[in-house]
């Protein structure tokens, strides 16, 4: 069987609600505690939503990472959210879509990136890079949902590690 280069998929149990997984991703001010130094979502109406509101579909997003200057950021867009457990967006040129699933009674967190090209550099950089820093953040959310440690390395001077 040949390996697929045009999507992976993730998943992670996280002892949480899927309420609190889902707010984790689906909010400014979540993000920002696992994932992003900055996350910045503008509505279709051109209005910037506060940290705490939910994003919606069609809305656009900058965000920016610790560890990088604020010349790094990725701008993207929400194509859809059910306000409960799923949301697709795309990143990087490609569609993330993540579920919040219950199997056994545990709750699990997937995450499919897709439409990914099947050159070297989609190869090198969009499947194994990104699939190396969603692994990263998907631990990373894990550990502040269940323990509240943030594993990010927020030194920007401090480069070529795992965890910015």
């Amino acid at each position: 069987m040949q390996y697929d280069w045009s999507q992976f998929r993730k998943r992670i149990p996280i002892n949480a609600s899927a309420r609190d997984i889902f707010l984790a991703w689906a909010t400014p001010a979540g993000l920002e505690k696992w994932f992003l130094r900055s996350a910045q979502f503008t509505s279709l109406q051109q209005t910037r939503r506060n940290k705490y509101d939910q994003i919606e579909m069609g809305d656009r997003y900058k965000w920016r990472w610790f560890g990088y200057n604020d010349e790094t950021f990725e701008i993207g867009e929400v194509f859809y959210t059910n306000h409960h457990d799923s949301i697709q967006f795309s990143f990087c040129g490609c569609l993330v879509e993540i579920k919040i699933i219950k199997e056994h009674h545990v709750t699990i967190l997937e995450l499919v990136q897709s439409n990914i090209p099947v050159t070297e550099e989609g190869k090198t950089t969009l499947h194994l890079g990104c699939m190396a820093g969603w692994v990263f953040y998907m631990a990373n959310l894990k550990s502040i949902l269940e323990n509240g440690i943030d594993l990010r390395n927020k030194n920007e001077v401090l480069q070529d590690v795992l965890n910015a």
